[in-house]
């Protein structure tokens, strides 16, 4: 995937110079903190567990140059794309403290212009935002692969001739779908990628369709880490965080 390839070249030179101090894969998700204070979550991708064995060949991270981590992006392994997100966002810490923060959900509303009528196609279940696009009026149809939620065909309809709004889910980055969604989505269309694994990386996104980032920066490192080891999920983790919106274009 080409936006693998432009993480891996975005923060090679700076991977290289920093160390990875830790590393927890949780349940939910997984969080890498650098020698420079970066921390970085992502969410936790991987199939159905067959074993004790989630991903083979292991190399103990810590103490070393976030390099090898950061290579994982590369990997046909969602595990190992999941701690290299979680570093990518650790390397991106300082860049992405600086954006601007979106406490509540109406930046959210007007940035994207959602009110009565509007036609959203998310992919991804997010519930929250679903009960509030449904108050605003917005008319909604929701794809999520992991929970059997609709179909590829149907989705791809709803993007390319229906959908005003695309909300994606920053997972997709980890099952290496965001490309493929994201090339069937409208001209005219406004598209958010999605999510505490969020990489807030302008540059990555370039060459896409995307017009804001939404994503999580961990303020509390202690507590983002301890919610990673109690296998903890996104309402917990976002409480020891900020939540930022980026506008691209």
């Amino acid at each position: 995937m080409k936006i693998n390839q432009q993480f891996y070249q975005l923060f090679k030179d700076k991977a290289e110079q920093v160390r990875v101090e830790h590393l927890c894969l949780g349940l939910g998700y997984t969080a890498v903190a650098t020698s420079d204070g970066g921390v970085g979550i992502a969410y936790t991708y991987f199939d159905a567990k067959t074993g004790c064995m989630m991903h083979e060949g292991y190399e103990n991270p810590e103490g070393k140059p976030a390099l090898k981590l950061l290579e994982k992006i590369l990997s046909d392994n969602p595990l190992q794309r999941s701690m290299a997100l979680a570093a990518i966002n650790a390397l991106n810490f300082q860049a992405a403290s600086n954006f601007p923060e979106k406490s509540d959900n109406r930046l959210l509303l007007e940035s994207l212009g959602i009110g009565p009528g509007t036609r959203i196609a998310m992919v991804g279940q997010f519930k929250p935002l679903i009960q509030l696009f449904e108050k605003q009026g917005a008319k909604i149809e929701v794809h999520d692969i992991d929970k059997q939620i609709g179909t590829k065909e149907n989705l791809y309809e709803k993007l390319s001739h229906w959908a005003e709004v695309v909300i994606l889910t920053s997972t997709s980055l980890l099952n290496n779908t965001t490309e493929e969604i994201l090339g069937q989505v409208g001209k005219e269309a406004r598209t958010i990628l999605l999510g505490p694994s969020t990489p807030m990386v302008p540059k990555a996104f370039a060459s896409l369709p995307v017009n804001y980032l939404a994503g999580t920066v961990p303020t509390d490192a202690g507590g983002t880490f301890r919610a990673v080891r109690h296998g903890t999920g996104t309402p917990i983790i976002q409480k020891f965080g900020r939540k930022v919106l980026l506008k691209l274009r």
